[in-house]
């Protein structure tokens, strides 16, 4: 609470959700990082597109927690390409 407050008196608010962030193309995919604040922190998240028709996507989040949105951001395009590495098209199946 009193973060909150000094955080808005201050003029540097905590995003409340996601952030997306710039998109990375690997292999056919659009890579979308999305960390969100989790007790002071950020969470590593995003989400996967295919580029080929038709188009899905898949979300992740990791449990991996990092001190700056750019450190999650960046987390999370390593991850997404480890997912896209091992999994393929198959991370769209349900």
């Amino acid at each position: 609470m009193v973060k909150g407050l000094l955080s808005r008196l201050f003029g540097k608010a905590e995003p409340s959700g996601p952030v997306e962030q710039p998109s990375v193309e690997y292999k056919g995919y659009r890579i979308t990082p999305s960390p969100y604040p989790s007790n002071g922190q950020y969470q590593t998240a995003g989400v996967i597109r295919s580029l080929a028709e038709p188009a899905r996507e898949h979300r992740f989040i990791r449990a991996e927690t990092h001190p700056s949105i750019d450190a999650a951001a960046s987390f999370a395009v390593i991850k997404a390409k480890q997912i896209i590495d091992e999994q393929g098209d198959s991370l769209f199946r349900d």
